[in-house]
């Protein structure tokens, strides 16, 4: 389909270029989006009358924009989602879970401004760019995380994902809320030892006796 492009598409042209473009990216996506007019004789007049005003209207929109983009600078949003110890996802983030976060943070954000090839699926930080204006993109920062804590540790560059070789160690009184049942608990503990050590020792004093025996037996062989 021949179409009148009316405000910059990246990889297409300028305002007031004339290109062939897919039916159905003109139909579904150009067309909808008042991005540009099919290229008919009636069209492309009208558009010739309006050019000034469309590229006024324009530059006032790119102007707007680059205002928002420098509030926007820097922007960092959390969106807390469950996950595995690996940090895949139980679901995914899509354009519209990034776009309500923008807005809860104070930014109106429409979904289809949220420039995402596919739905996050992973914890992490993600760089995320929002196009406020055909000319005019500002990236962002979503911190997909489990926790606010979590949020915060990724926040500074740490793994929420990584695993610690120190095993935690815990005693026996940790066990129990009550301190008189930790010190029984602990006094039955030490008494289990004490009872052991000397069925070690005799074993090891039976050990001690029978080594000469063997050492006889094996000089008489």
């Amino acid at each position: 389909m021949e179409i009148i492009l009316l405000e910059r598409v990246a990889k297409l042209g300028q305002i007031g270029d004339v290109v062939n473009v897919k039916n159905g990216y003109a139909r579904n996506y150009l067309l909808p989006q008042n991005k540009a007019l099919r290229a008919t004789k009636a069209n492309m007049a009208v558009f010739e009358e309006q050019r000034k005003e469309i590229e006024a209207n324009n530059l006032k929109a790119k102007t707007e924009a680059e205002a928002v983009a420098k509030k926007m600078d820097g922007t960092s949003v959390v969106l807390i989602r469950q996950a595995g110890e690996s940090g895949q996802l139980f679901g995914s983030v899509s354009a519209r879970d990034i776009a309500d976060a923008l807005e809860d943070a104070g930014f109106k954000t429409d979904k289809s401004q949220v420039v995402l090839d596919r739905s996050i699926k992973i914890l992490g930080l993600n760089d995320i760019a929002i196009r406020l204006h055909a000319e005019v993109d500002i990236t962002v920062t979503v911190n997909v995380a489990r926790s606010p804590e979590e949020a915060e540790i990724q926040a500074k560059g740490g793994d929420v994902t990584a695993k610690g070789d120190d095993t935690e160690e815990f005693a026996v009184e940790d066990f129990f809320e009550n301190e008189e049942d930790a010190e029984a608990a602990v006094t039955a503990e030490e008494e289990v030892v004490e009872e052991a050590a000397p069925a070690k020792e005799e074993a090891t004093d039976e050990a001690s006796e029978d080594a000469p025996a063997e050492e006889a037996e094996e000089e008489k062989a």
